[in-house]
């Protein structure tokens, strides 16, 4: 198993492109999956530059509604002719803002989708032998203080806080992607009833938002309660509660850029 980032708000490599957004190619001996699109074409540029063909792509897979993780599929669809689409119809369906700073649509255009290319998702399930999405995660642990900022618009007009219910999960042989992790770190890896031996996603811990001290008994947590583990983050995760959270985690701790390639055995 292999994967490989395409798209972040961070990179390693000189010839890439950074954006607010996240996609990474997970390649396995059975499946090759586009997790995410970003916000725009730019995973497509990058993988042009690293030599990856996104043609044979089986899945790809969007955790959730806002744009910077499903802005750039209707760029794929173009680009790619078989890849079926997972993703929660309340993805598809919800009208998402943000009013961290001005308030502004985070809402993604979706593109026409051919039936026998969407696989819609509302409860978890095996998509594939091994590969298995997870929907309507439960929020019984502490979820993100950044999502006061985040809101859907109801029948009404009216915004509501967003509560994830678009929000997916993908597990793959001991591999848990968590998008943004909107539902919180915790409670997601809860909801995943298999053994994880890797979590690669952003966290959705903003810097300013989060009082150190609570950053510092999450990651005490997890040290304590998935010792073997390993966590692989960034986009939304900041750089100083990246550095506070590596305090205490250590190399258990890594962050991701666009270009960086972790094979696993």
């Amino acid at each position: 198993m292999k994967w490989t980032v395409l798209s972040d708000n961070r990179s390693r490599d000189g010839r890439l492109t950074t954006e607010h957004g996240l996609s990474i190619l997970l390649q396995t001996q059975r499946h090759k999956i586009l997790l995410d699109t970003g916000a725009s074409d730019v995973f497509i540029k990058n993988a042009e530059q690293l030599g990856i063909d996104l043609c044979d792509v089986d899945y790809v897979f969007i955790s959730h509604g806002h744009s910077d993780h499903a802005g750039g599929l209707r760029y794929f669809l173009e680009h790619n002719q078989k890849a079926k689409v997972i993703v929660s119809p309340n993805a598809m369906s919800g009208t998402f803002y943000s009013k961290r700073g001005n308030l502004h649509s985070i809402t993604t255009e979706w593109p026409e989708l051919d039936t026998d290319r969407l696989i819609s998702i509302d409860q978890t399930c095996e998509l594939a032998k091994g590969l298995h999405a997870i929907a309507h995660i439960p929020q019984n642990h502490i979820i993100p203080k950044g999502h006061q900022n985040l809101y859907v618009q109801d029948v009404n007009g009216d915004f509501v806080l967003d509560d994830f219910r678009h929000e997916l999960a993908l597990y793959i042989d001991g591999l848990l992607f968590t998008g943004c992790a909107h539902s919180g770190l915790e409670n997601i890896l809860s909801a995943c009833p298999w053994p994880v031996h890797t979590v690669v996603g952003g966290f959705h811990l903003l810097d300013g938002m989060e009082p150190e001290e609570e950053i510092q008994s999450l990651a005490q947590r997890l040290k304590e309660k998935y010792p073997k583990t390993l966590f692989y983050t960034s986009h939304c995760t900041g750089d100083n509660v990246l550095e506070v959270m590596k305090g205490v985690m250590g190399e258990q701790l890594q962050s991701f850029r666009c270009g960086t390639l972790n094979e696993m055995v």
